[in-house]
């Protein structure tokens, strides 16, 4: 039974090919000055940093430029993009580029007027802003995170060697997110992979939760089912248009708090692969997937009936004669087949981790209670050695 709950998202999205001309709506909404956040230079190459810098000085915007925001954006990162921001007292923050510089752009927007240490109080102590937003705009050249229609913002300290993730309320949502699937088919095929599974992995985290029958779970399947039929067909084809804008468009549904609703959700996937992530800077796809079958087929146990049902329904796998339990197994190693097709990592070996780290990280890994057994740090680090 769905129980009782409030859904609000107020991201605007413009979504197709062409969407970028969008702009010339949402930019006359904003004061002068923009802080234009990017990665490593990526937009410049494929000519989309000639084309938003064209909407943005047709509108007469001065541009203050935040380049070399890494994939795994750092705390040092954060407060030099809390300075820019100060300093030339900006009034958009407009990330174009993948998952990372969108989170990054929320945790600067939280930040900037803050009178206190970001990371303190964001990430350690989760606290919740009560300053000042700078808004946010997205211009999506990856897809993947979800990032572009949601409040999450994940930040790295790497002397700490901890990757946090704060989900900060509506107010921290993008106001606005442009999405044009061409953008993502200049990204190399890894990335693209890495991205894929990002979004399945979303919806798992979701829908491994809780026993009830619910449109949550339904809208789940579909979505699960769809990301697995294009996946296929984009490895294959990166250039495909219908399947790259598939992909996207179930990216933002994937993430977007729709379907959560009615769950208590997961998220240790999450939490292993940020662990792991925190001590490799490895590629954020891809440290979940290096964890995801061990951590699931050590809680199939508690939670075998929707494992079961996942197998017949997102799978297709035949039910007849088979217990819940070889359902669930078949179900399994269906996705494990899908994962190696596409080509993500499926250890934690390949991303760096050697035997003896695995009592560190555990020790950076934060249990979450939403899923079907709360791990002990034992099982945590039973899980991890079963991802080496």
């Amino acid at each position: 039974m769905l129980g009782q709950f409030t859904y609000y998202n107020p991201t605007k999205l413009y979504f197709g090919e062409g969407a970028l001309r969008y702009l010339n709506e949402e930019l006359p909404k904003y004061g002068p000055t923009v802080q234009l956040i990017y990665g490593g230079g990526s937009i410049k190459r494929s000519g989309v940093y000639d084309q938003v810098i064209a909407a943005l000085k047709a509108n007469g915007k001065r541009v203050v430029e935040d380049g070399g925001v890494m994939p795994n954006p750092t705390t040092e990162k954060l407060r030099e993009g809390v300075r820019i921001a100060r300093e030339n007292q900006v009034d958009l923050l407009l990330a174009v580029g993948g998952g990372s510089c969108c989170d990054y752009a929320k945790a600067v927007s939280v930040s900037v007027h803050c009178d206190e240490d970001p990371w303190e109080k964001y990430y350690l102590r989760f606290e919740e802003p009560t300053c000042e937003i700078v808004p946010v705009g997205c211009v999506l050249t990856m897809a993947g995170t979800g990032s572009e229609m949601n409040g999450g913002a994940v930040i790295t300290d790497r002397a700490a060697k901890l990757k946090i993730g704060h989900v900060f309320g509506s107010d921290v949502m993008p106001r606005f997110s442009v999405l044009d699937p061409r953008f993502t088919m200049t990204l190399p095929k890894r990335q693209m992979v890495a991205g894929i599974y990002d979004i399945f992995n979303h919806i798992c985290e979701q829908y491994f939760s809780g026993e009830d029958e619910n449109v949550s779970d339904d809208l789940a399947e579909a979505l699960m089912k769809g990301v697995v039929r294009d996946s296929l067909v984009a490895v294959r084809d990166p250039g495909d248009y219908e399947a790259r804008s598939n992909i996207m468009w179930a990216a933002t549904w994937a993430l977007n708090t729709l379907i959560a609703k009615g769950k208590s959700t997961d998220w240790m996937v999450h939490m292993l692969g940020q662990s792991v992530g925190g001590f490799t800077d490895a590629t954020h796809g891809m440290t979940l997937s290096a964890v995801s079958l061990p951590y699931y087929r050590f809680i199939m146990p508690f939670g075998l009936k929707k494992f079961a049902r996942f197998a017949v329904n997102v799978w297709d796998v035949r039910p007849d004669g088979k217990s819940d339990r070889e359902l669930a197994e078949a179900g399994l190693a269906a996705m494990e087949a899908w994962m190696k097709e596409i080509g993500v990592a499926l250890s934690i070996g390949e991303l760096g981790v050697t035997a003896d780290m695995i009592e560190d990280i555990a020790d950076t890994v934060e249990p979450m209670t939403g899923g079907y057994r709360t791990l002990t740090r034992d099982d945590v680090v039973r899980v991890l050695r079963a991802s080496l």
